[in-house]
C-alpha cells in the first residue's frame, strides 16, 4: 500500500491506476480505526479493484473544540490494522488540515430538512463541515463507489444527498453497523469511555431495539419517554431519541405514517457523546 500526505501525490497514483481501467472503492474515515471501519474496507476490497483509505480528522465539523482535539489519532496503529486489507497498489490518504484546507473554507450546503433534525438540530454547523471534506474527498479520489456504515445513519442521508447537489457520479453503499459483542455500536470514541460509563453503554442498544421490536406497545411519543427514563436513571443522559422515516429522517407521531421507521438516538455518557439507531420491523411500521 502506498500512503500519501499531498493531493497531487494521491491524484498522480490515482491517475496511474484509472488510465489501467481500475475500479476505485473509497473508505473516508477520521483514523482511530476499530472493526467496523476494516469490515468497509474489507467490502471495498472485494468490490473493486483498488481502494482508497482516507485518515483526515476534519476540524470543520466539529462545533466542540473540546472533542475535536481528545479525538483519538494513531496513525501508525492506523497503517497497521490496514496493512492486511490493502494490496501494493492501494492508498492510505492522510492530509494535513493545511493540504485540505489552504485557505479558510466559507462554503454553506443547503441539505433541506435532512440537516434540521436530530444531530443537525444538536451540533449546528456540523453536516455542512461533512459535506465540505467529503465534496473535496470525492473530488480527489474519484471513487466508483464509496462505503459508509449505517451508524452514521443522518450522516449517510446528507452524503447521498450532496452527490445529487454536486453531481458526483459516485455510488454510495451503506454498511450495516458492527457491534461490540455486548451489542454497543463501534466507534472511535469508545476508547474515552470511563470504565463504569463502558459497562452501561451498551443499555444504548438494549433500550432502542427493545422499544423497536415492541411498538404495538404504545406511540412513538411514549416510547421514547420510556427509552429516556429507563437510560437516564442509569446515569447516561439522553440527548435526544426519536422515531423517524428512512428517506425523510422526519418524526413519525402514528406508526402508519411509515413503512421504513428506525429509532434514532444520542446520547452524553459522561463526557462522551454516543449515537445508535436501529430498523424497526417493517410488519409494525404499517
Amino acid at each position: 500500500m502506498k500512503i500519501f500526505e499531498t493531493v497531487s501525490s494521491t491524484r498522480e497514483h490515482i491517475h496511474a491506476l484509472t488510465d489501467k481501467h481500475k475500479r476505485i472503492g473509497f473508505v473516508p474515515t477520521m483514523g482511530a480505526l476499530h472493526e467496523g471501519h476494516l469490515s468497509l474496507v474489507s467490502r471495498a476490497a472485494i468490490e473493486n479493484d483498488n481502494v482508497v483509505v482516507s485518515i483526515f480528522v476534519n476540524p470543520i465539523q466539529f462545533n466542540n473544540p473540546d472533542d475535536l482535539e481528545k479525538y483519538p489519532r494513531d496513525l501508525e496503529a492506523d497503517v497497521r490494522l490496514l496493512q492486511p486489507y490493502l494490496k501494493d497498489d492501494d492508498i492510505i490518504f492522510a492530509p494535513s488540515p493545511a493540504e485540505m484546507y489552504p485557505r479558510p473554507e466559507t462554503h454553506q450546503y443547503d441539505f433541506g430538512t435532512l440537516a434540521n433534525v436530530m444531530e443537525g438540530r444538536f451540533r449546528p454547523g456540523h453536516f455542512n463541515g461533512v459535506g465540505v471534506v467529503v465534496n473535496k474527498l470525492f473530488r480527489i479520489v474519484e471513487p466508483q463507489t464509496a462505503y459508509f456504515g449505517e451508524k452514521d445513519f443522518q450522516q449517510l442521508a446528507i452524503i447521498k444527498c450532496l452527490t445529487v447537489i454536486e453531481e458526483l457520479p459516485v455510488q454510495i453503499i451503506p454498511c450495516e453497523i458492527v457491534r461490540e459483542p455486548d451489542g454497543l455500536a463501534m466507534s472511535s470514541r469508545n476508547v474515552r469511555l470511563t470504565t463504569d460509563y463502558r459497562s452501561i453503554a451498551p443499555m444504548i442498544y438494549q433500550a432502542i431495539s427493545h422499544a423497536a421490536a415492541n411498538i404495538d406497545l404504545g406511540t412513538p411519543l411514549e416510547l421514547k419517554k420510556i427509552i429516556a427514563k429507563t437510560l437516564n436513571r442509569t446515569g447516561l443522559e439522553v440527548e435526544y431519541v426519536e422515531f423517524a422515516d428512512e428517506t425523510s429522517l422526519q418524526p413519525v407521531k402514528r406508526w402508519n405514517e411509515s413503512d421504513n421507521i428506525r429509532c434514532f438516538i444520542a446520547v452524553q455518557a459522561g463526557e462522551i457523546r454516543l449515537i445508535d439507531n436501529v430498523k424497526c420491523p417493517k410488519q409494525f411500521g404499517r
